[in-house]
């Protein structure tokens, strides 16, 4: 069949994701039809189904760094994919049966381009009393990003079609892998006449700027990782209530509090928030090492543990306005929220202040999901892999062009 007659039929396609905060997996049951300017979704169920509380402590541990051996490494990927898999299943109860799954997984390491983690001698081979030379350190190595939960499990688990690892592709050609979902944001969200910002708050905040669909409209589509987004805050609060909260509802805690300008202008100078797009970034830049200095700073403040929610959310606005501000060819006519951190009022709030005329809307008010927007994007991806279509944008990546994402596992 000639793609074009399939992208004429209808797919029911299950988007499983699970972000940087850890908060569960999101799972969207969408009706697909069309293939790029013509792309028509349909949500036809989205729920979020959290871990089992022993697997999501594994995970955080994870990506703070802890060290595992290669069998329970195993274990926790067979484990995610179990309950991926069990969440595409439970997403179709009371629907028509899906015929593909497109699952991110979850990210437990992510090295953007040009970063090393180890320098000569920290690998455990090349050192005293081992056969082996060091192995150098290379000028520009290749970008690394670890998503578990594989998708070959997913697909025997369900009997559908899986498509997953989607950012390898991206990266092996110079990209980042990441951020993947604005060539979807520019199919489903751009405007004729309006330029958007589309803003994903997760537990890292990502950006996806698209001008008014004329012209040679695509190739201006910039996105890059604006930050901290929710990763910061949900820490601090289960600092803060020492476990008893895991995040910060509505963001009512730091509404109650006062942010000191001083300590977020101190970490706006961080390097990350200068570096040129195209860039990503994840917990392991914005994480437990990196609160636990905010923290630190934050002593000197002499400030309770409101104020201290309050800055790390003025962190997060602040950071975004900072990104807009500085790397955008010009600024949006609208921004649209989507993401967990879209319901955080207080956060909400803010960036509204601080883009002052620019409204600040929610994918919610075009006809979009905010909590699910991801989720979608990623059976949109597994949709395109399906039909040959590339899904990446190079000037979102850094990529050196255009590849068709992920790898396709036959149930």
């Amino acid at each position: 069949m000639h793609p074009n007659e399939k992208a004429a039929i209808p797919t029911r396609v299950i988007g499983l994701i699970s972000g940087t905060s850890v908060d569960g997996i999101d799972a969207a049951l969408v009706e697909i039809s069309g293939q790029e300017l013509d792309l028509k979704i349909e949500l036809l169920a989205g729920e979020t189904y959290p871990y089992p509380a022993e697997l999501r402590e594994r995970i955080l541990a994870l990506c703070a760094g802890a060290a595992i051996s290669m069998a329970e490494l195993a274990l926790i990927d067979d484990a995610i994919a179990f309950s991926f898999a069990q969440a595409a299943q439970n997403i179709q109860n009371g629907h028509q049966a899906a015929n593909l799954i497109g699952s991110h997984g979850q990210t437990v390491y992510h090295r953007p381009v040009g970063k090393w983690g180890m320098e000569n001698g920290e690998w455990g081979i090349g050192k005293k009393n081992t056969p082996y030379s060091p192995l150098p350190t290379p000028h520009s190595p290749l970008g690394y990003s670890l998503q578990l939960g594989r998708g070959a499990l997913i697909a025997h688990l369900t009997g559908i079609t899986t498509v997953s690892n989607f950012r390898a592709a991206d990266i092996a050609i110079g990209g980042h892998g990441a951020p993947l979902v604005p060539r979807v944001d520019a199919y489903l969200l751009s405007h004729p006449q309006e330029g958007r910002c589309i803003q994903n708050i997760g537990g890292i905040g990502n950006v996806a700027y698209v001008p008014a669909r004329h012209g040679d409209w695509l190739s201006k589509i910039r996105a890059w990782d604006t930050g901290p987004g929710n990763s910061l805050l949900d820490l601090a609060v289960q600092h803060l209530s020492a476990g008893a909260k895991t995040y910060d509802q509505d963001g009512n805690w730091a509404a109650s509090g006062t942010p000191c300008y001083p300590l977020v202008d101190q970490w706006l100078r961080q390097e990350y928030f200068h570096l040129p797009p195209p860039k990503s970034t994840g917990r392991e830049l914005f994480g437990v090492t990196y609160l636990e200095q905010c923290l630190k700073d934050a002593q000197a403040y002499q400030l309770n543990s409101a104020d201290i929610l309050a800055t790390l959310t003025e962190l997060t606005a602040a950071s975004i306005a900072h990104s807009y501000q500085t790397f955008l060819p010009e600024m949006p006519q609208c921004v649209m929220l989507c993401g967990g951190g879209s319901r955080n009022l207080y956060l909400k709030q803010r960036l509204q202040l601080l883009l002052a005329s620019i409204p600040v809307l929610t994918t919610d008010e075009v006809g979009l999901s905010a909590d699910f927007k991801e989720a979608i994007a990623f059976a949109v991806l597994a949709y395109w892999r399906h039909l040959g279509i590339p899904g990446n944008l190079p000037t979102a990546t850094g990529a050196s062009g255009e590849v068709l994402l992920g790898e396709i596992h036959q149930s």
